[in-house]
């Protein structure tokens, strides 16, 4: 029996092949090292709820229950009524596809209908809290007004997949019902894996990003915890992120930013350019933030404010960051 114990389980969710170097899916383990950047005590309140806008496998609502369903055992002793309470009122996703609607719910509620005989969780519709609603994009002299993509790519009818990502496609003026819902919602935690860019038939370097929607749109929502995993690039600028850059390092709100250098670190086989970071956001409070680095020297810390005072610049290696004060503290002139 022992040996047995300790005989490895695989996690499916781990050997699903990626959609595509932009809709990236997430390991487990991956899920769990953001989740554990939350207060725990979000997992012991029955009132919690949580919100991923870009769903693909439903691996971090799965997580998630997982933990919901150990932390309210006294608050909810029977196991069904516990269940039945945390997927119908704490739970909720927004699938980026169809195929990735009926892989989610597959994932968190045992079943591709939340209605279904086999779901875990009694649903009066299909989708259950999960959610997949085809949307349309805003052409406006040939690029959608809201996401940027290119119209020459993505109008593609009714037949094809179209990108137009629900939650990135909604705010008071344009499909304000949706929005106003969202808001209403008043999500505690919105966290996930969003979707990187849309091609505009270029080379990878040519695409738009679209990660930073879904971050600017999620601080709309207003959300007491914000935790996504993202392309590094935007600490440096680049193609439509300046004005994002420039946001996210004077926002004090940040607690804990994970950087890594190598993609491959979170995801296996995957090359995004510049590397990917996972963050924690807290609406109710400034701070310094937990800067974790990670290249090929290991894992370097500092805690800092993402911006350098009287610096428009955030500065990736913590090594750098000590070199600059030392130098400022001899009053050397630079350069």
């Amino acid at each position: 029996m022992t040996f047995l114990k300790e005989l490895h389980k695989p996690d499916i969710l781990d050997c699903i092949a990626h959609l595509s170097s932009d809709e990236v899916f997430t390991p487990p383990k991956l899920v769990n090292e953001m989740l554990d950047m939350l207060p725990p005590v979000l997992f012991q309140s029955t009132e919690t709820k949580f919100l991923d806008p870009g769903c693909k496998s439903g691996v971090f609502l799965r997580e998630i229950a997982k933990r919901l369903i150990e932390g309210e055992k006294e608050l909810i002793p029977d196991l069904e009524k516990r269940i039945y309470h945390i997927f119908t009122n704490q739970l909720f996703g927004l699938a980026i596809t169809e195929l990735t609607g009926l892989l989610a719910r597959r994932s968190v509620y045992c079943s591709k209908n939340a209605n279904g005989k086999y779901s875990i969780c009694p649903f009066s519709t299909p989708e259950g809290n999960i959610a997949y609603t085809r949307m349309d994009h805003i052409w406006h002299n040939g690029k959608c007004a809201l996401c940027g993509a290119s119209q020459s790519q993505y109008d593609r009818g009714d037949i094809l997949e179209n990108h137009a990502y629900s939650f990135i496609h909604c705010n008071e003026e344009y499909n304000p019902t949706l929005f106003k819902r969202l808001k209403d919602m008043k999500f505690d935690v919105i966290i996930g894996n969003p979707p990187y860019q849309l091609s505009d038939g270029g080379a990878q370097a040519s695409a738009s990003p679209i990660y930073q929607l879904f971050v600017e749109q999620a601080k709309r929502l207003n959300p007491r915890y914000l935790t996504m995993i993202i392309p590094s690039r935007w600490m440096t600028g680049g193609k439509g992120l300046d004005i994002f850059r420039k946001t996210m390092i004077h926002d004090k709100h940040f607690k804990t930013l994970h950087d890594f250098a190598d993609s491959n670190e979170c995801f296996r086989g995957v090359d995004i350019k510049g590397g990917v970071c996972y963050f924690l956001w807290t609406r109710d409070s400034e701070q310094e933030c937990d800067i974790y680095r990670h290249n090929d020297l290991g894992v370097s810390h500092s805690k800092r404010y993402l911006a350098e005072p009287d610096d428009d610049i955030f500065i990736r290696e913590n090594t750098l960051i000590t070199i600059k004060h030392k130098v400022q503290i001899l009053r050397e002139k630079t350069l």
